[in-house]
Parts: structure tokens; C-alpha cells; sequence
């Protein structure tokens, strides 16, 4: 019996403890000495925004020093056969016989010459006699007193110029009048 004496005491107690208890927890302070967890995450943030930032400006940089490279390549490489392309507009202006089959022949090998040249943005500097003198693009060569053209035209074109993308490959030889 002394077990249902104490069951009825406890049961009796239990609804003045619950009037006991306060209606709202108390508050808690949060102390300072952990990071919050928001501060980590921007931290981490940034410095995977820098990282991208920084891959991305890598991947522009070489995209661009490799634009650059091909460009230089292209113009090695033409600078080089720009000699032959000379030796054939001599002999073909020096051959008289346009029927002949070997004329004919060196001139499809010059138009595909030119050809590809033209595929490799290479072109050739346009000038003619009487044209201003532009020492950005001819290279004068010589002075001739010739009252036919005035002060600083080309009179003679020796040697044609190259350019590739604006940039010059070779300066045309001039004679210029003085």
C-alpha cells in the first residue's frame, strides 16, 4: 500500500509543478568565441570567386598568346617564300610568249602561289607610280629629279610589299621623286 500512497502524492504534485515551470524559456547568449558559420562560408566563397576569376584570366591570356604565336608563325613562314613569289612575276613579265604550255604552267603555279597566300591573310601592298611616298609601308631606295611626278611620289616600284593583318612583312623598294 505504500506504493499507491506514493503514486497519488507524485500524481498530486505533477499539476503544481507544471504551474511552477515559466511560459517562455529564458534566453540563452551566444558567446563569441566560435566563428559563426556564415563567415567560413563567405571565406570559402571568395576564395572560389578568385579562383575562377584568376582560371578565367589564365584562359583568356593563353587563348591570346596563342593567336599571337600562330600570327608569327604565318609571317615567318611567308617572309620566307616572298622571295619566291618574286622569281615567279619575273618570269613570267620576262617570258614574251603567253601561249607557250611552260609559261602556262608557271603561271598556274604563281595564281595558286597567290592563292595561298591570300587564304593566309597576306596581301600585297597596292602602289603605283605617282602614289604618295608613305615611309609606314616603302622602303625608298632611291631619288630621282623627274618632273613627271611631284615631290615625294613613287616613280618606280622595285620590289612589291607585304602585309599580314595590317602589320607590315615587307616595305615595297621604291625610287622616289624628288
Amino acid at each position: 500500500m505504500d506504493d499507491e500512497n506514493k503514486k497519488e502524492e507524485i500524481e498530486e504534485e505533477i499539476p503544481e509543478a507544471l504551474e511552477a515551470l515559466p511560459e517562455e524559456e529564458p534566453e540563452c547568449e551566444i558567446l563569441d568565441a566560435a566563428p559563426a558559420p556564415d563567415s567560413k562560408y563567405n571565406e570559402m566563397l571568395d576564395r572560389y570567386q578568385r579562383s575562377v576569376a584568376e582560371f578565367d584570366n589564365y584562359r583568356k591570356r593563353t587563348v591570346k598568346e596563342m593567336a599571337i604565336r600562330y600570327d608569327n608563325g604565318i609571317r615567318s613562314a611567308t617572309e620566307k617564300l616572298l622571295p619566291i613569289v618574286d622569281n615567279f612575276e619575273r618570269a613570267l613579265n620576262a617570258h614574251e610568249d603567253v601561249e607557250n604550255s611552260f609559261y602556262q604552267g608557271v603561271a598556274m603555279i604563281a595564281r595558286q602561289l597567290g592563292g595561298i597566300l591570300e587564304e593566309l591573310e597576306v596581301q600585297p601592298i597596292m602602289l603605283e607610280p605617282g602614289d604618295k611616298f608613305d615611309p609606314n609601308f616603302h622602303y625608298a631606295v632611291a631619288h630621282v629629279e623627274d618632273e613627271n611626278f611631284g615631290q615625294n611620289e613613287v616613280a618606280e616600284v622595285l620590289q612589291k610589299g607585304y602585309l599580314h593583318k595590317d602589320k607590315v612583312l615587307r616595305y615595297s623598294m621604291v625610287k622616289v621623286a624628288n
